[in-house]
């Protein structure tokens, strides 16, 4: 595991849901943990939805100041440099969505780059309407790399239909992010699910979403 986590994707893949999952994963083992939210695109649903979620499990929430109000400024908190470059801490960074998000990633480039262990992980959800194939995926994380400068260097499949989704969605998604491996060469970290469906993927690399909000 690198010290610093970044997940980014198109705009609806569900990175925030396994940004904040990830964090409360690497708590579990016994790690410090902050997770940062660099979203300022999406107003309507942030890491700070799981505010209270996070601050039980002992994990620090950076987030703008207008998060979840009304007021939606592209803002960032100072106390984000002091995640990037604190290294006793393991450290998460929700991504906005598609490159007008990963703009603000930018700013953080330099740090990020200069400790060198980090990952920069894209959310891959094949259900998405830009996002259906292993190509028009990597169209998106072009675009995303050349806005913030940071390349990717893994994947996570998220794909679902929100409450709706059954073991076959998933599964039915599995050659499309296996041709994603193929043409990018990035290694698939795992494949995320509703904690519902856990015990029908038995023996795979499945990371269990356990949060009450619909979306994932």
């Amino acid at each position: 595991m690198k010290r610093i986590t970044l997940f980014a994707g198109h705009y609806g893949s569900g990175k925030t849901n396994i940004a904040v999952n990830y964090a409360l994963y690497l708590r579990s083992l016994g790690n410090e943990v902050e997770i940062a939210d660099l979203d300022i695109v999406n107003p309507y649903f942030r890491t700070k939805d799981s505010a209270a979620e996070l601050a039980a499990a002992g994990i620090e929430l950076i987030s703008p100041a207008y998060a979840n109000t009304n007021v939606d400024l592209p803002a960032l908190p100072q106390e984000v440099y002091g995640l990037v470059q604190n290294t006793k801490k393991y450290a998460i960074m929700d991504i906005g969505g598609d490159e007008r998000g990963a703009l603000a990633l930018g700013r953080y480039r330099p740090y990020i780059l200069e400790e060198n262990n980090f990952e920069m992980v894209f959310v891959a959800n094949f259900y998405r309407p830009l996002t259906r194939t292993a190509e028009e995926a990597i169209e998106v994380m072009r675009e995303i790399e050349t806005a913030c400068g940071i390349p990717f260097t893994a994947i996570v499949n998220n794909s679902n239909i929100g409450e709706e989704t059954t073991a076959e969605d998933v599964r039915a998604s599995f050659s499309e992010v296996k041709r994603l491996f193929e043409l990018t060469k990035l290694p698939i970290l795992f494949t995320s699910v509703k904690e519902s469906l856990l015990n029908e993927f038995e023996g795979e690399e499945i990371l269990p979403l356990r949060l009450q909000n619909k979306i994932i």
